[in-house]
C-alpha cells in the first residue's frame, strides 16, 4: 500500500477543495463534490457565472495536472477521499449518524463477509444506509482481491450530500455501484443480492405508516429505524443469505428489543453477535457489535453455538490469528 500515493492524492483533493470552497462559499462537503466532478471531467474546470474566478480556475488546473489515478490502486483511492470526506466531516460539524463507518469496522465486515458467506458466483452486495460509501466499499474492495469476480452493489440513502459522495467516490475507484436516493424503509428497487452489510443510524424513524409495514415496528409511538433497517436489508437478501450490521452492544438490552428478538426468530438464524475492539469507542456505552443474521432457505440452519464475544485488538496480531483459526473452526462444526 503506497501510503505516500494516498497521502499525495489527499493533499490535491484537500487543496483544490479548500480553493472552491472558499471561492463559491460552499460547504467543503460540497467542494468536494464539485472537485471531484471535475477530475473526473479530465481536470476540466466546471465554470458558472464567472465562477471560480480565472486564478484560481489557473491553481485548480495546476493541482489537476498532478493526478494520476491510473497510478493508484482502487483503495488507494477510496482511502485519499475517505481522509478528504474526514477532513470535511470536521470542517462542516455534521451530526453523528452521518460520521463515516472507520477502515478498521469495515475491515472486520468485510473479513466475517468472506469467511462466512457464499461468494462462488459473483456475490452481489446491499447497503441501505450506505452514506459516503466507505462501509461498502471498503467491502467490495477486499473482496475483489477474494474472489476476483464481483458482481453489482447497491447504496440506498436519504441524505442527497452524503450520496453524491458516495457517486464520485464510486467513480473515482471505476466501481461498479448503484445508488439509489431514497427512504431505505420504503419499496427499493434493487434485487435480491447475495449478502447485505450496514452501519446502522440509531434513532427513531418518523414515518409511523411505513413502519407499519413491519414486524419489527413498534407497539406504540416511532419505531427504532435500526430494527426496521435490520428487517429492510433482510427483506432483499437472498434465501440463506447473510446480513452483516454494525449495532450498539447493548442492541437487545432496551424495551424495544422483543419484536427484533421474535422477527428474527421467525425469518432468520442469528447466527452471532462479536462486540468490536474496545480500542475502537472511548466510550464503553458507545461500543458496538456486529450482528451476523441469515435467511432462513435453501442450506440454511441455525448454528448449534451462536458466535459470542468481542474481537481481539487489531494490533494483536497472533490474538488475531488465533481468533481466526476459531471461526474457521466454528463454520465447520456448526454451518458446513
Amino acid at each position: 500500500m503506497g501510503q505516500t500515493d494516498v497521502g499525495e492524492l489527499y493533499k490535491r483533493l484537500d487543496t483544490t477543495t479548500a480553493l472552491l470552497k472558499e471561492d463559491l462559499d460552499v460547504s467543503y462537503m460540497d467542494a468536494l463534490i464539485e472537485t471531484s466532478e471535475n477530475i473526473l471531467d479530465g481536470g476540466r474546470v466546471k465554470v458558472e457565472a464567472g465562477l471560480p474566478h480565472q486564478q484560481i480556475r489557473e491553481q485548480l488546473n495546476a493541482q489537476y495536472a498532478q493526478i494520476k489515478l491510473g497510478q493508484l490502486t482502487t483503495d488507494e483511492i477510496r482511502q485519499a477521499v475517505q481522509l478528504s470526506i474526514l477532513r470535511g466531516e470536521r470542517t462542516d460539524l455534521i451530526q453523528a449518524n452521518h460520521q463515516m463507518t472507520p477502515d478498521s469496522i469495515g475491515f472486520l465486515v468485510a473479513y466475517l463477509l468472506e469467511a462466512l458467506a457464499d461468494l462462488t458466483n459473483k456475490p452481489t452486495l446491499l447497503d441501505v444506509t450506505v452514506g459516503t460509501g466507505n462501509l461498502l466499499y471498503t467491502v467490495l474492495n477486499r473482496l475483489q482481491v477474494a474472489t476476483k469476480s464481483v458482481g453489482t452493489v447497491y447504496g440506498i440513502d436519504n441524505d442527497d450530500t452524503m450520496l453524491a459522495l458516495a457517486g464520485v467516490s464510486a467513480r473515482l475507484q471505476g466501481l461498479n455501484v448503484e445508488l439509489f436516493h431514497q427512504d431505505a424503509i420504503s419499496d427499493l428497487v434493487v434485487p435480491q443480492v447475495t449478502a447485505s452489510v450496514a452501519d446502522l443510524p440509531i434513532g427513531y424513524y418518523p414515518v409511523d405508516e411505513r413502519a407499519a409495514n413491519f414486524a419489527t415496528r413498534a407497539t406504540s409511538g416511532h419505531s427504532y429505524a435500526h430494527h426496521l433497517l435490520i428487517e429492510q436489508s433482510m427483506r432483499y437478501t437472498v434465501a440463506g443469505g447473510f446480513g452483516f450490521f454494525v449495532v450498539p452492544s447493548m442492541i437487545f438490552k432496551s424495551a424495544e428489543a422483543k419484536s427484533l428478538t421474535k422477527w428474527m426468530t421467525s425469518a432468520t438464524y442469528m447466527q452471532g453477535l462479536l462486540n468490536l475492539p474496545r480500542e475502537l469507542f472511548q466510550d464503553e456505552n458507545a461500543q458496538k457489535a456486529i450482528l451476523i443474521l441469515q435467511n432462513k432457505g435453501d442450506q440454511a440452519k441455525q448454528a448449534q453455538r451462536v458466535l459470542l464475544g468481542e474481537f481481539p485488538s487489531l494490533k494483536d496480531q497472533v490474538g488475531f490469528r488465533r481468533f481466526t483459526d476459531e471461526l474457521t473452526q466454528w463454520k465447520q462444526q456448526n454451518l458446513a
